[in-house]
């Protein structure tokens, strides 16, 4: 199992990620940018 990777995001990263979540994008993306919004907030 490989290493953890922990992700630190400034405000106005994670502010991009969460209007990802209204924009017109493939459900991957922003599927990828919550579970990095996740992440980044911590267990």
């Amino acid at each position: 199992m490989g290493a953890r990777l922990r992700v630190f995001l400034a405000s106005t990263q994670d502010t991009t990620l969460l209007n990802l979540r209204t924009a017109d994008v493939p459900q991957k993306v922003k599927d990828r940018a919550e579970v990095i919004r996740l992440n980044a907030h911590g267990p």
